[in-house]
C-alpha cells in the first residue's frame, strides 16, 4: 500500500486560497517520478518527472474530483482513480505519484501531496498501474 505525504507548502497554499477543490474548479494532475520528493518542495519545477513516452505524457494524468464537501466540520475531497498503461515500450521506473494543481500561475503548479509506493515500478508494454484513491475517506480530509 502506498504511503500518503503532504507537502508543507500545501497548508499555506490552502489557507491563501491558491487551491480550489470544488469539482471542475481547478485542474489537478498526478505525475510520476523516481526521485524522492522532499516535504519542503512547493512547486512542480522542484521535482524530476520521468520521461514522457510509451503511454506516459509529460505533466501526468488529469484527475477528476468526484466530490468535495463538508459534513459536521470535516471536509472530504474524493478523487477518481487514475491509470497509466504502457504501450510500445516501458514506462518508468517510478516510485512516487505526485499530485499538483495545474491551474494557478502564482505560484505555478503548486504541489499538494505524494504517494510513495515503497519501491520503484517499471511498467512493461501492455501493463497498467492504477493509483487507487480512497473513495470512502477521500483523497484527503480536513477537520
Amino acid at each position: 500500500m502506498a504511503t500518503f505525504s503532504k507537502f508543507n507548502a500545501f497548508i499555506e497554499h490552502l489557507c491563501e486560497a491558491v487551491h480550489n477543490f470544488e469539482p471542475s474548479a481547478h485542474s489537478f494532475k498526478a505525475l510520476l517520478t523516481n526521485t524522492a520528493p522532499a516535504s519542503s518542495n512547493s512547486v512542480k519545477a522542484d521535482l524530476t518527472e520521468i520521461s514522457s513516452g510509451n503511454g506516459y505524457t509529460a505533466g501526468g494524468n488529469a484527475l477528476t474530483i468526484s466530490s468535495s464537501a463538508q459534513t459536521s466540520g470535516t471536509y472530504k475531497c474524493v478523487v477518481a482513480d487514475t491509470t497509466w498503461t504502457a504501450s510500445g515500450g516501458s514506462i518508468g521506473p517510478f516510485r512516487y505519484v505526485v499530485i499538483y494543481n495545474d491551474t494557478p500561475t502564482s505560484p505555478a503548479d503548486p504541489l499538494v501531496a505524494y504517494y510513495d509506493n515503497g519501491s520503484s515500478v517499471t511498467l512493461a508494454s501492455g501493463s497498467s498501474f492504477t493509483t487507487d484513491f480512497d473513495g470512502t475517506n477521500g483523497f484527503f480530509q480536513l477537520a
